[in-house]
């Protein structure tokens, strides 16, 4: 439930940096994604986060919709395990260009999905 509600704050702050700062947010996609680490950590990063939203679903006050994100980090860890990298590098690319012009508002939009997922976590 804290790894949760842990998750939850480190949602919001990237949020509103992508609010504050669409073309940044956009310019640090393109760099992370230059990064030799930048495909296994995806994939480590939402395996594990997946396992941790079903294991502690239970813990929350919404554990149907918990459950179901970990099941869908889960989902798009295997994908991205069955993707060639080179191939995601392209698309958090092509994304961040493609997107960039629609970052803040994708970004206020999506503050209070992440300030409901922290109340789920320790309401």
């Amino acid at each position: 439930m804290y790894f949760i509600a842990a998750f939850a704050i480190l949602m919001f702050v990237l949020c509103l940096s992508m609010a504050v700062k669409p073309n940044v947010f956009a310019d640090g996609i393109v760099s992370f994604s230059e990064k030799p680490y930048f495909h296994p950590f995806e994939i480590i990063s939402r395996l594990l986060v997946g396992v941790v939203f079903v294991w502690f679903a239970d813990d929350t006050l919404a554990p149907t919709v918990i459950r179901l994100l970990g099941c869908c980090l889960l989902l798009v860890g295997i994908g991205l395990a069955l993707t060639p990298p080179a191939r995601h590098r392209q698309f958090a690319r092509w994304s961040a260009d493609k997107f960039r012009s629609q970052f803040r508002l994708i970004g206020l939009v999506s503050l209070p999905l992440a300030l409901t997922l922290l109340y789920i976590a320790i309401g």
